[in-house]
């Protein structure tokens, strides 16, 4: 009798709301260890692959001839595995908001054709390959039945992978559990992931710093304070970085979309592009475009940056996101930000390193749509500094983007200048 009055007050005690928050917390810190030590690991070397190829490629600069026949190895690998239709991240945010499936064979092609990429100075970044292979990661652990996970909390493992995974990657812990959280659904953030999110980002890093990782962190050096004259550049900018952002997609994605049309065997189309992407360096004597954009966004940060860098970055990276080759856009989207912000701040003799800062974030949140992710990145990147001018140039960026976003499964729930109810995809 004891015995059966011990098991009812434990099951009450289970079944209460208390009990219920404690086996929630036990029940997913469980599975966030895991994803955050798997996504640490992969990561991390991931990030090494990355470091290793692209010091060989600075090393043997002849490497950016073989780019065409690198595209044609990428080109093989998905269209032997079945994969030649995977549209990467886009299916990974919508494995989340809709019943796409994550492929088995999703994680070992966007990590080979990244570092091949890379290999040969594709214009491409590595969170992009980050949020996949993270969505891999998770996707794969939600099918273990120890857990019994329903069909939404599967789907939250997803974006618990992305979390470890960009922040192995990049470094920013926080800013990558909430891109994880607002990426998917523009109007919402999915506070019941936060928890795992948080827990695995700050596992993956702590990881990957294990492994030898380091990261790109940046200097403002001295800030001016936010007042009515300081602030004025800096709305302009936005005014400017929110333009940049449209036009940015638009070429991105129209010369995507266009490219099939004009030249529908994927092999011929990325022979194309990555002939052209070399000619293109040649002609202009400089490799300073290829890799994913970290040395321009140092140069920005210096005030040492021509005023059509962020040009020719839109460019390059078009030619390689465009043309069928593997990565990401995020890395090249903030270098583009810094070189067009550092060349705004030269032109009206205003604090360079700051404009570059500035043009960075404000442009992330222009084409991801994440303006909380946004300024928490700006945050982590910079040491805590530059807050106040962070939120105002995504403030502004956010509302004056429109609906256009990198990732055309985006979907947006509310409305950006109005509290209504949409629930559209983005201007793909």
């Amino acid at each position: 009798m004891e015995t059966k009055e011990k098991q009812s007050i434990v099951k009450t005690i289970a079944d209460s709301p208390v009990g219920r928050n404690v086996k929630y917390f036990i029940r997913w810190a469980i599975i966030a260890y895991i994803i955050g030590f798997l996504g640490g690991a992969i990561g991390g070397l991931f990030a090494m692959c990355i470091t290793k190829v692209t010091l060989f490629r600075v090393a043997h600069p002849w490497m950016l001839f073989l780019m065409p026949l690198a595209g044609l190895l990428i080109v093989w690998c998905y269209q032997v595995t079945g994969e030649g239709k995977n549209s990467g991240t886009n299916m990974v945010l919508a494995s989340i908001s809709a019943d796409e499936k994550i492929t088995g064979t999703t994680g070992p092609l966007i990590f080979l054709s990244t570092v091949l990429t890379h290999l040969v100075g594709g214009s491409a970044g590595r969170e992009g390959a980050a949020l996949q292979l993270g969505g891999w990661i998770g996707s794969q652990i939600s099918k273990i039945g120890l857990f019994r996970l329903d069909e939404k909390e599967k789907k939250m493992t997803i974006m618990v992978g992305m979390s470890a995974v960009f922040s192995a990657l990049f470094g920013t812990p926080v800013a990558a559990a909430f891109f994880s959280m607002e990426v998917i659904s523009v109007g919402i953030i999915y506070y019941a992931a936060m928890l795992p999110c948080l827990l695995a980002a700050f596992l993956g890093k702590d990881i990957a710093l294990k492994m030898g990782i380091e990261y790109d962190l940046f200097s403002l050096g001295d800030i001016p304070k936010l007042g009515f004259r300081t602030v004025q550049p800096v709305v302009l900018l936005g005014f400017l970085v929110s333009i940049l952002g449209i036009l940015f997609i638009i070429i991105l994605h129209g010369f995507e979309h266009k490219s099939k049309e004009w030249i529908p065997n994927p092999y011929l189309r990325i022979l194309v592009c990555g002939g052209a992407f070399v000619l293109l360096s040649v002609l202009l004597g400089t490799t300073m475009y290829s890799g994913s954009g970290i040395n321009l966004i140092e140069q920005s940060m210096e005030g040492e940056v021509r005023m059509e860098a962020f040009l020719l970055k839109i460019i390059f990276t078009t030619l390689t996101i465009g043309g069928g080759f593997k990565g990401g856009e995020i890395i090249p989207t903030l270098s583009i930000g810094a070189s067009f912000g550092a060349g705004y701040g030269n032109l009206i003799h205003f604090e360079p390193s700051l404009m570059a800062a500035c043009g960075m974030i404000g442009l992330f949140a222009a084409v991801t749509n994440c303006p909380i992710a946004s300024i928490l990145l700006g945050l982590e990147l910079f040491h805590g500094d530059g807050i106040s001018f962070f939120a105002a140039i995504v403030s502004i960026t956010f509302s004056l983007s429109g609906y256009y976003s990198l990732y055309g499964t985006q979907k947006f729930i509310y409305g950006k200048l109005k509290n209504v109810y949409l629930n559209r995809l983005s201007n793909h």
